[in-house]
């Protein structure tokens, strides 16, 4: 009962059009009311404490590593690199979306900053070059969905703090699905492209390919830096986002010598505004999950889902089906900070391996971003390319269904995930 209340709190609030947020609130205020023990004080005091985490202070500096690699002319260089070595060939300049993407993803772990940078930068060429436009949009969408699976992902920082999971762990589990879903992209626009032979850039030589590699060297440092930090114990996810702001914001200044004090300033603004509407989404979720462990809506749902307990690859399809659903209309972080104190106990009790099961959660709500009708990273990309949805939609179809079978792919073989993660971590 007392689930239901809150499911229909939070979707009543939605209708209504309350920020997500707000929503969330009102659904605890709404299980409050229902388990007679309303308390503005507990309330508040839930609230402040849900952003109250140590863990949670890597994302302002994550984003703001990504803004200052934007503004200061690293994720230029990456793109330079990627059509030295892919623009050649026949359908080259999806390659290059898919390698940029890729780099930037270790770079930066926002999917709609991702998908927008890459959309502002290479879909005027592939106009120019004749490419199929709402093809090429839909793979700028299936690219970006990347960055919160490969290192580092505030994704996973948020999925961390909420689960309480190793941060580092889910880190470096996500490195592995997050190449294999950038593969099936190259598969599938391999295929596309012999089908339509398109406009291919001058074969670079190999020193305009050395001076494109040097020129991009620094923002190609940074991902071994996180990676192997972490693997090391040399810094914790927290200390790595510091250590990412820190170097991107030197290298602009002192090497690159491209960024203004204006958009210095521009980047750590925007950096703090998407901050704030992650921090206030984790601090009114953290109410909710509060109050859902006092209601035992946990051990409701393990009961409720019983025989499928008994078979953890049919319960993971299930969870997975669902989250993709919910992720056509919700952004991965509210899904995160709504589903995974439900699910978690459930699997649990499956004896699923925690880590892997938010890999693959996080991996389905990035797919759910690009996923009809409503597809968050689909319409940034659409807003920026000024073509209908309608249109992106048919072009992304392919690549959206070559990442659900990756997804399927590492339902039915978990280890595709847990064995490298276990390397990476040791």
């Amino acid at each position: 009962m007392t689930a239901f209340a809150f499911l229909g709190g939070l979707g009543a609030s939605l209708l209504l059009g309350f920020p997500i947020f707000f929503a969330l609130l009102i659904a605890a205020l709404v299980m409050m009311l229902l388990m007679g023990n309303v308390n503005a004080v507990i309330l508040a005091q839930k609230f402040v404490d849900g952003a109250d985490s140590f863990p949670l202070m890597a994302i302002p500096f994550f984003l703001l590593a990504g803004e200052l690699m934007n503004a200061g002319g690293l994720s230029k260089r990456i793109v330079n690199l990627a059509m030295a070595l892919f623009g050649h060939l026949n359908g080259g300049l999806g390659f290059v979306v898919i390698g940029t993407g890729v780099l930037l993803a270790s770079l930066s772990g926002s999917a709609i900053a991702d998908a927008a940078t890459l959309t502002v930068m290479l879909l005027p060429l592939m106009r120019q070059g004749g490419y199929d436009i709402e093809r090429g949009a839909g793979l700028m969408a299936a690219t970006g969905i990347i960055a919160p699976i490969i290192p580092p992902s505030i994704g996973f920082i948020v999925l961390g703090v909420t689960a309480n999971l190793s941060i580092s762990g889910l880190f470096l589990s996500g490195i592995v699905p997050g190449f294999l879903m950038a593969l099936s992209l190259v598969v599938v626009w391999l295929s596309l492209s012999r089908r339509r032979p398109t406009a291919v850039q001058p074969r670079s030589s190999r020193g305009q390919i050395m001076r494109s590699l040097r020129a991009s060297v620094w923002a190609l440092f940074m991902p071994v830096i996180v990676v192997f930090g972490l693997k090391l114990g040399v810094f914790t996810p927290t200390e790595a986002g510091i250590v990412a702001a820190a170097y991107f914001f030197l290298v602009s200044i002192f090497v690159y010598r491209e960024i203004t004090p204006e958009q210095v300033y521009m980047s750590f603004l925007r950096a703090a505004k998407m901050t704030s509407v992650i921090m206030v989404l984790v601090a009114a979720s953290m109410v909710s999950a509060w109050l859902m462990t006092i209601a035992n809506i946990p051990g409701q749902m393990v009961t409720l889902v019983q025989p499928l307990i008994e078979h953890p690859r049919l319960l993971m399809l299930a969870i997975c089906v669902a989250v993709l659903v919910i992720g056509t209309v919700l952004d991965f972080t509210p899904a995160i900070l709504i589903l995974i104190p439900v699910l978690l106990p459930v699997v649990n009790a499956a004896g699923i391996d925690p880590i892997y099961f938010g890999v693959l959660f996080l991996m389905t709500a990035a797919i759910g971003m690009i996923t009809p009708p409503v597809g968050a990273v689909l319409n940034v990309v659409c807003g920026i390319a000024r073509i209908p949805v309608e249109r992106a939609v048919v072009g992304v179809l392919p690549f959206l269904l070559a990442e659900i079978a990756v997804l399927l792919l590492l339902i039915l073989f978990p280890a595709l995930v847990i064995v490298p993660g276990t390397w990476f971590s040791h």
